[in-house]
C-alpha cells in the first residue's frame, strides 16, 4: 500500500499571505474576507475563546497569530459571546487579521450555529492559515511586534514590494488614541449579568449600587461581571466629562480596558481620572485602564517588544504570595520605577517581572493589568471584582 502524504499544501497555489515590514514573507491560503488587513502583528497562547479574544475591542490594528493550531472546531454560536465590545453601536471591533497552522476546522459542536471560516467573512476578518506559526511566534520573540499586511486574494496574485510598503509605511500603534475610536457614543445600561446554558443570560439588578464603566475598549463580559453581584452597570463614552459622570451619582467608576497607547488617550483620560480621585470615588481599573489609572497618578509606560497575550499567564499577589493564572492582552506596561509616593504595585507578572496591579494608598483606587473577566480564560480573579463591590459598601451579591 503506497503511503499518502500528510498533506499537499505545498502543491498549491498561495491564496493568502503575511508580508511584515522587514521583508519576511510566509505564504499560505486565505479564508475569511478578501482583501488586505494592515496592523502590528502579535501572538495569542490560549488554547479556546478564539470567538472572545478576536473580538476583543484591545486588539484594535492588531493581526493575530494564534499558537494553538486547530481552530474553529467547535464552530461558532451567539451565546458564548458573538461580540466582545460592550458598546451598543458603530461597527465591529477587535483584531482585524487572524493567521492560524491548520485550516478552520468544520464546527463539531451541536451549539455551533456558523463555521468559523463564514463567521470570519461576516465580521471582515482577513484569515490565513497554513503557515508555520511557530516560525512567527520565534520571530516576534527575537525582534518584536512587527508591523504587517495580511493580504488574501483567491487569484494567487500578490504585489508583495507594495505589501511590504504598506506595512512600512503604517504609523504603527505608538502614540495612537485608539480608545477614542472603539468607544461608544452614547451611554447606555447594561443588558445582561450572567449566563447560564439552560437559561441564557440573566436580567441585571434595578436596584444595587451604581457603577459607571468608562468604555475604552470595554469587553461585555467585564459588564456581565459586576452585575453578577448585582451592581447596576453604566457605560458611558469615554470622553464623557467628569462632571457628567459625577452628575449621575455613582457609588463608584470602573475604567476598562481597550486598544492603543496609553499615554496617548492619557490625554484626555488623565484630567478626568484625576477628578474622579478628587472627589473620592472608588475606582477599579482593567488592563488600559491600569495603565490610565498609573499615568494619571503620575507613574509613566512603555512599550514593550513581544507584549503578554494568552489565558495561561502566572501573576503573583505581593500581599499573600499567591499565583493567579490570568489572560492578558497588552502591548504596553507600566514603569513600576515611576510609581510615585503613595502608590503601591500589588502583583508581578512571573514570566518578565512586570507590574500587574497598584493601590492607591488610603483610598479604593485600584487596578491591575489582566483581564480577571476571563473571557476567554482562568476564573481565578473574580475575586477583584467582589474587592470592588466592597468598596462600594456592597457585602454580598
Amino acid at each position: 500500500m503506497t503511503a499518502q502524504p500528510k498533506s499537499q499544501e505545498h502543491l498549491e497555489v498561495p491564496t493568502a499571505l503575511l508580508v511584515l515590514a522587514d521583508g519576511t514573507v510566509f505564504a499560505g491560503f486565505g479564508t475569511g474576507a478578501e482583501g488586505e488587513a494592515l496592523g502590528e502583528v502579535c501572538f495569542n497562547t490560549a488554547m479556546t475563546g478564539y470567538q472572545e479574544v478576536l473580538t476583543d475591542p484591545s486588539y484594535s490594528d492588531q493581526l493575530l497569530c494564534f499558537t494553538f493550531p486547530h481552530l474553529g472546531i467547535t464552530g461558532t454560536n451567539n451565546d458564548d459571546t458573538e461580540d466582545e465590545s460592550a458598546r451598543q453601536n458603530g461597527p465591529s471591533s477587535g483584531a482585524k487579521g487572524v493567521i492560524m497552522r491548520a485550516a478552520p476546522g468544520k464546527a463539531a459542536s451541536w451549539r455551533s450555529i456558523d463555521d468559523f471560516d463564514n463567521w470570519l467573512s461576516t465580521r471582515g476578518i482577513v484569515g490565513l492559515y497554513g503557515i508555520d506559526t511557530r516560525a512567527l511566534t520565534v520571530h516576534i520573540r527575537r525582534h518584536g511586534m512587527p508591523h504587517g499586511v495580511i493580504a488574501h486574494h483567491p487569484d494567487g496574485k500578490f504585489d508583495i514590494p507594495a505589501l511590504q510598503a504598506m506595512a512600512n509605511n503604517w504609523a504603527g500603534l505608538e502614540m495612537a488614541d485608539l480608545a477614542s475610536q472603539v468607544s461608544t457614543s452614547h451611554a447606555f445600561p447594561s443588558q445582561q449579568s450572567e449566563w447560564d446554558l439552560e437559561t441564557g443570560y440573566a436580567a441585571p439588578s434595578q436596584d444595587g449600587p451604581l457603577v459607571v464603566a468608562i468604555d475604552y475598549g470595554a469587553k461585555s463580559n467585564i459588564v456581565r461581571r459586576l452585575a453578577a453581584l448585582g451592581l447596576r452597570v453604566t457605560v458611558v463614552p469615554c470622553t464623557m466629562a467628569a462632571s457628567d459622570i459625577l452628575a449621575l451619582k455613582p457609588d463608584g467608576v470602573l475604567l476598562s480596558n481597550g486598544p492603543g497607547d496609553p499615554a496617548a488617550t492619557a490625554k484626555h483620560a488623565s484630567p478626568l481620572i484625576r477628578a474622579l480621585i478628587d472627589a473620592d470615588m472608588p475606582i477599579f481599573g482593567i488592563c488600559l485602564g491600569h495603565q490610565l489609572l498609573a499615568l494619571a497618578l503620575g507613574a509613566n509606560t512603555m512599550k514593550m517588544d513581544q507584549g503578554h497575550h494568552g489565558a495561561n499567564h502566572p501573576v503573583k499577589d505581593l500581599a499573600t504570595g499567591k499565583v493567579e493564572i490570568v489572560s492578558m492582552n497588552h502591548g504596553f506596561t507600566v514603569d513600576e520605577e515611576t510609581l510615585p509616593d503613595g502608590v503601591m504595585a500589588t502583583h508581578l507578572s512571573l514570566f518578565d517581572g512586570s507590574n500587574c496591579g497598584l493601590r492607591l494608598k488610603g483610598k479604593p483606587v485600584f487596578s491591575v493589568q489582566y483581564h480577571p473577566e476571563a473571557s476567554p480564560g482562568p476564573q481565578d480573579s473574580f475575586y477583584l471584582f467582589e474587592d470592588f463591590s466592597r468598596a462600594l459598601g456592597r457585602t454580598s451579591a
